[in-house]
This record gives C-alpha cells, structure tokens and sequence, in this order.
C-alpha cells in the first residue's frame, strides 16, 4: 500500500497575481511549478501546517482564507492529498530557500508552467478567475 502524505499549499495572492514557486533538482518533481506549502505536522491544522511552512519556505507570513481545491493524486512515492487555499501576504517578502524561482502571474498565465500533477486541478479552476 502507497503512503498517504497530506499536504498544502497557498496561493498567495497580490496585484491581481499569484505566487508560483519551483522545486529544486534535489527534490521529487525536480523543477516542476507548485503552490509553496509543505507536509501537515501531527496535531496540525492545514491552516496551522500552511501557516508554519510558509514561515520555513519563504520566510514570511500569510494570513489564510477560504479553500480553493482538494486533490489526491497518486505518484510513483506516494498519495499525494493536497489542499490549497487562498493567501495574503501580512509580513515580510518571499524569499527563496527551498524553491529554485518563484514567478507572479496573472489566472490567465498560469497554464504557461510545468506544474507538479497534484497542483493542476487548482490551476485549472484559478485560470478562470480574475482576481483582483
């Protein structure tokens, strides 16, 4: 039986855009596009978990929202189930200490990245938003 990982991750929003980050080579997915987040701890919520892996990945804070989308996708390591969720930035800019790049780009754009298979459901339904 494949392991179960629950993960999250936030689309932070600002100016109309959306923050997209990519993995590094040393990572599984090596240079595909996400939404930065990260596994949920024991004891956890996905907001805590989303909350503190920000905190880790971007050295930031976020306030967030509402859901967006849940999928569970099965890769060759595993059960992927990942929740996203809407993200404001309240402190501090993204900086790159696990991800390779980050771009902002508009719903319209998004499609244009290689993104990590789990991520794609979310794209789809953000692509037809216009964010403001």
């Amino acid at each position: 039986m494949k392991k179960e990982i629950h993960v999250v991750g936030a689309v932070i929003v600002e100016d109309g855009k959306i923050l997209c980050a990519q993995r590094g080579p040393d990572k599984s997915l090596p240079f595909k596009w996400e939404f930065p987040g990260g596994k949920i701890e024991k004891g956890e919520t996905p907001q805590e978990a989303l909350q503190r892996e920000i905190r880790e990945e971007m050295d930031c804070e976020v306030e967030v929202g509402e859901q967006i989308e849940y999928t569970a996708y099965e890769y060759d390591f595993g059960i992927v189930h990942l929740t996203t969720f809407y993200c404001k930035l309240i402190n501090g800019t993204p900086n790159l200490t696990e991800h390779v790049s980050i771009q902002w780009l508009r719903p319209a754009e998004l499609a244009s990245l290689d993104w990590a298979p789990a991520d794609i459901p979310a794209i789809e339904k953000l692509s037809a938003l216009i964010i403001k």
